[in-house]
């Protein structure tokens, strides 16, 4: 079979697209923020979120009444973005937030449109936490670190914020050598694991249902964090590319580095290769294959690979029925950059 048909092995067996768990457990269970509130993080953001996004603002007033979302600065370095500044009333203060696109709001430059950052700490290597879901309509899978200053890996750790901020914490401790610091860091380290003991969270790094995901992913991405779409009893949903990860970053570096325009239209061959094995793979229903190829060009990160990753994603998202995520990644491909990711800052 020529290059770009063949099936890629899956562990697992029969369809591989189940309906996402809903971690609400009861009523009771739910944290105590207002319904209209909850609408409007939702509305502005278009995706569900988790009862672990609300608990954790809970537990961070509980820390500081007055400025929860930078209840961990102090300590942690870290502050609450994105969604949590609805919740801190910012998008208020903006004149101009009804017009704004809240999914370009803190969306750093490598992130995904299944990327939402929540998290923000050091500047300077724009260290960033995010939930991370594979489709739109679905809660979170997990809760990804990446630090865009650096590269465009996603690092798992857990699948709710509770144990994210907790593994970050456990580093931070190991770190300092301030008694007073050390402290600190002790005391919001017994207060975060009794809240989540409390809540029934877990605190682990990889839990079950994060175990269950990866049985699921088709292939890891250059994100590391890999990729999952709907893949029938058939092995109808995705096929490998034809090159291997090593092979498509050689491919890209060829096309960077290229010492002319004459050049670089020679070494883009194989990607216009790969391309027209996508369009066989759409017609045949494996839309996984375009969502991988246009996940790698775009966390390469290159300009150049823009308007191929612009052909690819919004069609695959689309053929996937992740609409949404079509809309970001168009939107973050016009508006690409490392640094404004604020859309609230004057």
């Amino acid at each position: 079979m020529v290059g770009g048909g063949a099936k890629r092995r899956l562990r697992g067996e029969g369809p591989q697209c189940e309906k996402p768990v809903d971690v609400k457990k009861s009523k009771s269970c739910e944290a105590d923020v207002p319904s209209d509130l909850r609408k409007e993080v939702e509305s502005h953001y278009r995706l569900p979120l988790p009862e672990d996004f609300y608990h954790f603002w809970r537990f961070c007033e509980g820390l500081d009444p007055e400025q929860p979302a930078d209840s961990l600065s102090a300590s942690l370095g870290l502050r609450l973005v994105g969604p949590y500044d609805i919740l801190a009333g910012k998008h208020k203060i903006k004149k101009k937030s009804a017009s704004l696109n809240f999914n370009l709001h803190w969306r750093f430059y490598y992130d995904p449109p299944e990327f939402q950052t929540i998290i923000t700490g050091d500047s300077e290597t724009q260290f960033h936490m995010g939930y991370f879901r594979d489709s739109p309509d679905e809660l979170p899978v997990f809760v990804g670190t990446n630090e865009a200053k650096k590269n465009c890996i996603i690092v798992q750790s857990g699948d709710n914020v509770f144990a994210a901020v907790k593994l970050f914490l456990m580093k931070k401790l190991k770190e300092v050598t301030d008694k007073k610091e050390t402290s600190l860091l002790k005391t919001i380290d017994e207060k975060l694991t009794e809240a989540a003991r409390e809540l029934g969270l877990s605190l682990e790094q990889r839990t079950v249902r994060m175990k269950q995901r990866d049985k699921k992913v088709v292939t890891k991405t250059f994100h590391g964090a890999g990729l999952v779409v709907p893949v029938d009893k058939n092995d109808v949903g995705y096929r490998e590319l034809p090159e291997t990860d090593a092979s498509l970053r050689r491919i890209c570096r060829a096309i960077v580095e290229a010492p002319s325009d004459a050049d670089r239209l020679q070494a883009f061959a194989p990607i216009q290769e790969m391309m027209t094995y996508v369009q066989f793979a759409n017609d045949e229903c494996d839309y996984g294959m375009g969502l991988e190829l246009g996940l790698d060009l775009f966390c390469h990160g290159s300009h150049y690979f823009h308007k191929v990753a612009g052909q690819l994603l919004p069609l695959a998202y689309n053929l996937l029925k992740r609409s949404l995520f079509a809309e970001i990644i168009e939107a973050h491909l016009a508006n690409r950059s490392q640094e404004d990711v604020d859309q609230l800052a004057a």
